[in-house]
């Protein structure tokens, strides 16, 4: 993931004045792009919340690449992270996906070098890694892979092969790694000392690459690893003797876009830079790695792959789609902040007064009965009503009112738990017995009646780490 985040901001730091310009050009000639249709997002937006899907391939491509992978490969999925970057730039959460989990690919709509199309027919049952290279699916089949079986509507991909690992490591004269005892793989060739160590090149491929040597000489355990190298390669390309460097920014950059296939919307050195610039501005300590919760496959004897926990996946996946952070963080600016605090600041109107339509838009079926009734019968809320389903469905609860009914939205923000953020200034609608009244519409983010939106959200019971925190492999 990071052929990028360090990359694509040496473009920021050298593409200053005219040579800057010229030279901008020249890296956006480096980037390959692929067009994946509706699979992804049609433009790249800097005041939203963006997910981009990372996928590292086994193919052989590239010089010294010939005896890694599989021989003959028409580059599967090897390694692939979900990077979701939060809104309000908090926080990001960078999600591994199995290629051994098992999944359904679906249809999957492509467009051929000569401009016609096709469509690969989908599988049932398999691993996630084939939805990629095999029978012609390009990473858009990924992108509509990943939404098929986790909800998460991917925006964007980039994908890199074996030379990206090497060519980016070595561009910052390499990455520092820990390992807990020493390794000599014989597969992967790493041969590393206990302790600290520095890596560049074939030696930082083969650490990526190592599984025997690390956990239980599995893919999960290699995919801690990646995720503990990916922190260390991430301080070290926005450390100050990097980016204070114009010669490692000018490899840097040589080695990113070269190193990269992207998805049209962001295929412009200029788009990139912005994506670079968006990302930089969420701290480290709040880039959390995580793995899709997963359990071996109860279908085989032998366990060789794994599928979904029920238990646990649905509220990972549930936390990304709604842009809920995996780290505690200050999720707001001082300025919005002050212009919450000054909505919510004020007299606030008796619950009995309240009037309020209430709306289901995205919360689970029943939601708007059940919290009438807490409304009427615990709060006092009487002249409240159900207004059915909402015409969208909404990731946030939000409370449309008019300027004369502030008192009555502050007073039912107050039993809602509901963030000033969530009082939407509008118009009244006219509700069942003729008079104006607030809209409620309760959102993907409703926790159930009486429960207050405002409540911390229960950490996902999933294993995980930060990209500022060091650790050794083991």
């Amino acid at each position: 993931m990071l052929v990028w985040t360090g990359g694509t901001m040496a473009f920021v730091l050298v593409g200053v004045g005219a040579a800057g310009y010229f030279y901008l050009r020249h890296l956006e000639g480096n980037v390959t792009t692929t067009d994946v249709g509706s699979a992804g997002a049609s433009n790249f937006s800097k005041d939203e919340a963006f997910s981009i899907l990372i996928i590292g391939t086994d193919k052989r491509t590239g010089a010294g690449n010939e005896g890694y992978g599989d021989k003959g490969s028409s580059g599967h999925a090897d390694t692939t992270i979900l990077l979701h970057v939060a809104k309000d730039r908090s926080n990001a959460t960078a999600l591994s996906i199995p290629r051994d989990l098992i999944v359904n690919i679906p249809d999957c709509p492509t467009k051929l070098e000569d401009g016609s199309e096709k469509v690969v027919p989908g599988l049932r049952g398999v691993r996630f890694n084939r939805s990629l290279g095999e029978g012609g699916r390009d990473p858009g089949c990924t992108m509509r892979t990943v939404k098929e079986n986790t909800g998460i509507q991917v925006d964007h991909f980039m994908m890199a092969d074996f030379n990206a690992v090497k060519t980016l490591t070595t561009a910052v004269d390499g990455v520092d790694v820990c390992v807990e005892k020493p390794v000599n793989d014989k597969e992967s060739k790493l041969v590393l000392p206990a302790g600290p160590s520095k890596v560049e090149g074939e030696q930082a491929l083969a650490f990526v690459r190592t599984r025997k040597s690390f956990g239980n000489s599995g893919d999960l355990d290699r995919i801690k690893v990646q995720q503990q190298f990916l922190g260390s390669l991430m301080r070290k390309m926005s450390s100050g003797d990097t980016l204070t460097s114009p010669s490692k920014l000018l490899k840097l950059a040589e080695a990113a876009t070269k190193a990269l296939t992207v998805d049209q919307a962001i295929g412009s050195v200029g788009t990139l830079k912005d994506v670079a610039l968006e990302l930089k501005k969420v701290p480290t300590k709040n880039i959390s790695f995580a793995t899709v919760p997963v359990v071996d496959n109860p279908a085989e004897q032998v366990k060789a792959t794994v599928v979904l926990d029920q238990s646990k996946a649905p509220q990972v996946f549930d936390m990304i789609k709604n842009d809920v952070s995996f780290t505690e963080v200050k999720q707001q600016k001082k300025k919005e902040k002050d212009a919450e605090a000054a909505r919510l600041k004020g007299t606030k109107a008796p619950a009995s007064e309240v009037r309020v339509r209430i709306l289901n838009g995205g919360a689970v079926a029943g939601s708007a009965q059940k919290t009438l009734q807490y409304l009427q019968v615990e709060e006092g809320v009487t002249k409240s009503e159900n207004g059915g389903n909402a015409p969208a469905e909404l990731a946030r609860t939000t409370l449309e009112y008019a300027p004369d009914q502030a008192d009555q939205a502050r007073r039912l923000a107050d039993i809602m738990g509901l963030s000033g953020s969530a009082l939407k200034p509008g118009e009244s609608v006219t509700n069942s017995q003729g008079v104006p009244a607030m809209t409620l519409t309760l959102g993907k983010d409703f926790k159930g009646a009486g429960v207050k939106l405002d409540a911390p959200v229960e950490a996902a019971d999933v294993e995980k780490s930060t990209a500022d925190k060091v650790k050794c492999a083991s």
